[in-house]
């Protein structure tokens, strides 16, 4: 199944896009590949920005067990 593509125009400075196109040579994919594959990393690393419902998890039972320790440093 092919997925459906959109174009679309940006701009670059020269030498941002010829480390792009250099990638691209590199790897033996098409410069829209490396194009996606960035674009594609770059949501993906503000999507997980959020912290984990596990990392929450693990904190507030940390706090739990350390509660007597946080009163303490608090005061």
């Amino acid at each position: 199944m092919v997925a459906h593509r959109k174009k679309f125009s940006s701009r670059a400075s020269p030498e941002l896009l010829e480390a792009v196109r250099e990638i691209a040579r590199k790897r033996g994919v098409p410069f829209q590949a490396v194009m996606e594959d960035a674009m594609r990393e770059y949501v993906e690393s503000r999507e997980q920005s959020k912290v984990r419902p596990e990392v929450m998890f693990h904190l507030g039972a940390s706090m739990e067990r350390n509660r007597r320790l946080l009163e303490l440093l608090a005061q």
